[in-house]
C-alpha cells in the first residue's frame, strides 16, 4: 500500500466514486432496508458517500511535507531539515450502525489516500453496505491484502484493538471505546463517541422563527434522531419559549412516521425494539421526577412517537446520557451566560447549535462552549464531510474529516541535510 504513488491511491478513489454513482439506487435500498432508514435519508448517505470519496481522491495528491530550517544558532550552521509524511501502517477500523455507508467512508477513504492497509469491522447489525464498498474495492488495483473486510460480533474483534501489528484503531461508536483504547496498547486510537447535541435561541430570533423551528425540527428528528449530534437540549430564550414550543410541538406531531420505503415519511423504525424500550424507559423516569411529556412517548415495537419534554431534571438519564433517539427537551434561559453554562453542563462535547444574529455572542460561543465545533445559525446536526469532525470530554478524541484523518494515519519522517 505504502509503495502506491498519490495518482494511483487517487485513481483508485476515483473508480469507486463513478460505481457509487451507477449504484446509487442499489446502495440506498439496501440502507433503508437492513437499517429502516428513511429512504430519503438513506439517498442522501449515499451522496455523502461520494462527496467522501470525491474529497479522499483529491487529498490523496496533497499529502506534503516540509522544509524546516534549522540554522537556529551557529552549531546548526549548514544543516537543512526536511520532513515527508508517510503511512503509520495497518489501521483498523470499527464503525457504527446508524450511517453504514460513510462512516466506512470517513475511515476507508482517507486510508487509501494516506497508503494505509486496512481491516474494517461494520456493525453487525448493518453490514450490507460495507460489503459493497468492499465489493467495488476489489475492482480496482489495490494490492492483495490491501483491505478486508470482516462482518462479526464484537466478542470476535478483540484482535483488531489489541494486535501490535495494527498502529492505528479508529472507533466510532458508544462508551465503551474508553475500554477499546485502553486495550489497545501503544497503537494510535481515535475515538468518536456520541453527545446529547444542544442548541440555543437567541432573543433576537423573533422574525426569523420559521427557519429556526425548521432546523429545529429536522435536527431533532431526522432519521429517527439516530445520529450523534441530532438536537436532544433545546435552550430558548424567555420572552420567545412559549411561542417556540407552541410551534415546535405542533410542527413535531405532524412529522409522518412508517414505513421507510415509502416516500415522505420521516420517522422509521429505531434499529432494534431494545433502543427503543431504553428510550420510553427514560421518558418514564423523566416525567417521574417532574419533567412533562408535550407530545408523544408512545412505542409500538422499535418505532417510538416523536416526542418532546420540558422540566426535564439535568441528572434524568434522557438530559445526562445520549438519548441516540426521536426525543428532544425544551427549556428556557434568561442571559446568554446561562445558555451558555447549561450547555456545557454535560459530560460530552461534540457540537452545539447557536441561532442569533449578534457576532459578538457568536463569537464569545465559540470561545467558552466545550464542544468539537460549534455551528452557528444552524442546528448541531450540521456536518460537511470535509470539515474537522470531532469531540471533547466523553464525546471521543481526534478529529475526522479527510484530511484531519489522513493526519492521524500518517507520521512525520525527518530528513537532515548537512551541506559541509
Amino acid at each position: 500500500m505504502r509503495n502506491l504513488p498519490p495518482y494511483a491511491r487517487q485513481q483508485i478513489l476515483e473508480h469507486c466514486v463513478e460505481r457509487f454513482r451507477a449504484r446509487h439506487g442499489e446502495l440506498a435500498m439496501a440502507l433503508c432496508v437492513e437499517a429502516g432508514k428513511p429512504i430519503a435519508d438513506s439517498e442522501g448517505e449515499v451522496t455523502r458517500l461520494i462527496d467522501t470519496f470525491k474529497v479522499a481522491a483529491e487529498e490523496a495528491v496533497r499529502i506534503n511535507g516540509e522544509v524546516v530550517n534549522l540554522e537556529i544558532s551557529e552549531r546548526a550552521k549548514g544543516y537543512r531539515g526536511f520532513v515527508q509524511r508517510v503511512p503509520v501502517g495497518a489501521c483498523s477500523f470499527i464503525t457504527p450502525f446508524n450511517f453504514p455507508l460513510n462512516l466506512v467512508a470517513h475511515k476507508v477513504a482517507p486510508a487509501i489516500a494516506a497508503g494505509c492497509p486496512f481491516v474494517l469491522k461494520p456493525a453487525s447489525a448493518t453490514p450490507i453496505g460495507a460489503l459493497i464498498i468492499g465489493e467495488i474495492l476489489a475492482e480496482t488495483d489495490l494490492p492483495k491484502g490491501a483491505f478486508s473486510v470482516l462482518p462479526c460480533k464484537s466478542e470476535h474483534s478483540e484482535a483488531l484493538i489489541t494486535d501490535d501489528r495494527i498502529k492505528l484503531l479508529s472507533f466510532t461508536g458508544g462508551q465503551v471505546g474508553w475500554e477499546l483504547k485502553a486495550k489497545a496498547g501503544r497503537k494510535k486510537v481515535v475515538l468518536e463517541l456520541g453527545g446529547n447535541a444542544a442548541a440555543i435561541v437567541d432573543a433576537d430570533q423573533k422574525g426569523k422563527l420559521d427557519y429556526v423551528i425548521e432546523r429545529l425540527i429536522f435536527g431533532s428528528y431526522y432519521q429517527s434522531g439516530q445520529s450523534c449530534i441530532k438536537v436532544q437540549r433545546i435552550y430558548v430564550h424567555e420572552s420567545l419559549y412559549d411561542e417556540v414550543r407552541r410551534r415546535f410541538v405542533a410542527a413535531t406531531k405532524k412529522l409522518k412516521a412508517g414505513d421507510p420505503k415509502k416516500r415522505g415519511t420521516f420517522l422509521g423504525p429505531l434499529i432494534d425494539e431494545d433502543a427503543a424500550m431504553r428510550l420510553e424507559s427514560w421518558i418514564k423516569e423523566a416525567k417521574k421526577a417532574g419533567a412533562k411529556i408535550l407530545c408523544g412517548g408512545g412505542r409500538k415495537g422499535n418505532m417510538l412517537e416523536a416526542t418532546v419534554l420540558e422540566n426535564v431534571p439535568r441528572k434524568a438519564k434522557i438530559s445526562a446520557l445520549e438519548a441516540f433517539g426521536p426525543v428532544t427537551l425544551l427549556a428556557k434561559f434568561r442571559k446568554f451566560d446561562e445558555a451558555v453554562a447549561a450547555v456545557n453542563d454535560s459530560d460530552f462535547g461534540l457540537q452545539a447549535g447557536i441561532f442569533t444574529n449578534d457576532l459578538t455572542r457568536a463569537m464569545r460561543a465559540w470561545d467558552e462552549l466545550e464542544q468539537g465545533g460549534v455551528i452557528v445559525n444552524d442546528v448541531p446536526s450540521f456536518r460537511v464531510d470535509n470539515m474537522p469532525y470531532g469531540g471533547v470530554k466523553l464525546s471521543g478524541l481526534g478529529r475526522e474529516g479527510i484530511r484531519y484523518a489522513i493526519e492521524d494515519m500518517t507520521e512525520r519522517r525527518l530528513m537532515v541535510l548537512r551541506n559541509p
